[in-house]
């Protein structure tokens, strides 16, 4: 039951937060970029169902237009973790010997630095665009995809399948795309709806610390730092923006967990 729960809400908000980052590229209530000085600071209700910021644009609209750069930043910065971290992982745990040792010696000390920080040095350095974030993002959770994948792929190479792969001649590559690589899968996917979670969260504190897409440009980061100037007249400012992120972060989490759940043998009976 608590399979099911975690994995159809979790699923459904998702959908939801998706579907609203996919209807604003066609339509939003309001031009989210229309400035309207006329209706600034209009309080939820009639024409603007959540209100106007300072500028008197639609709280709803940029909400919806900020869905997709925050999402897509984050799907490209996990992908990109993904990507490197597997490699890095089934090269490490399958070959052993001074490669692994290299390997996991650049990666401790990836994960000796807190993820905030690297990812701000990393902006330093590649600037404050688009690509710069999912470098920045990618580079900073890949230390933890190489380690669950090595820990995987260490348990894997000594199983039988792998062993009568290389008595049938089969070189190091195919072995380890045919017959590793898929044993890796599982826990990756669980992992990559986590650090979907971790990826939002931290492309939201970009953009707050004015890191991320430069305004007029709405992602939930700087709509939820342009508010705190005007919480105590407008509190819906900020208000909304949070709740988007939260509500985004826990479904996530849910999802993680359901798909963490379904995939575990030992849960498919509950």
């Amino acid at each position: 039951m608590k399979l099911r729960f975690n994995l159809v809400i979790g699923g459904v908000v998702i959908a939801i937060v998706v579907g609203a980052a996919s209807t604003a590229q066609i339509w939003t209530p309001h031009d989210p970029l229309a400035l309207g000085f006329a209706s600034r600071l209009k309080p939820p209700g009639g024409t603007y169902l959540l209100g106007t910021d300072e500028f008197g644009r639609d709280v709803l609209s940029r909400l919806m237009a900020g869905a997709g750069p925050s999402i897509c930043v984050s799907l490209l910065s996990v992908l990109t973790a993904l990507v490197v971290g597997t490699v890095l992982g089934i090269i490490s745990g399958y070959r052993r010997g001074w490669s692994e040792r290299l390997l996991m010696m650049l990666n401790d000390t990836l994960m000796a630095f807190p993820g905030m920080l690297l990812a701000l040095g990393l902006l330093a350095i590649l600037g404050a665009n688009v690509r710069g974030i999912v470098l920045a993002l990618g580079l900073t959770f890949t230390p933890s995809v190489t380690r669950i994948v090595r820990g995987t792929v260490i348990s894997v190479r000594e199983k039988e399948f792998v062993d009568a792969s290389r008595i049938m001649g089969n070189s190091e590559l195919y072995t380890m795309v045919r017959h590793v690589l898929p044993n890796c899968l599982a826990p990756l996917i669980v992992l990559a709806t986590s650090m979907l979670g971790w990826a939002l969260l931290s492309e939201s504190a970009l953009s707050f610390l004015g890191l991320g897409l430069a305004p007029p440009a709405p992602t939930w980061g700087n709509m939820l730092s342009a508010s705190r100037t005007f919480l105590s007249q407008a509190p819906w400012l900020g208000v909304f923006p949070g709740l988007a992120i939260s509500l985004t972060l826990l479904a996530t989490n849910m999802l993680g967990d359901g798909l963490r759940d379904l995939l575990d043998p030992r849960m498919r009976g509950l």
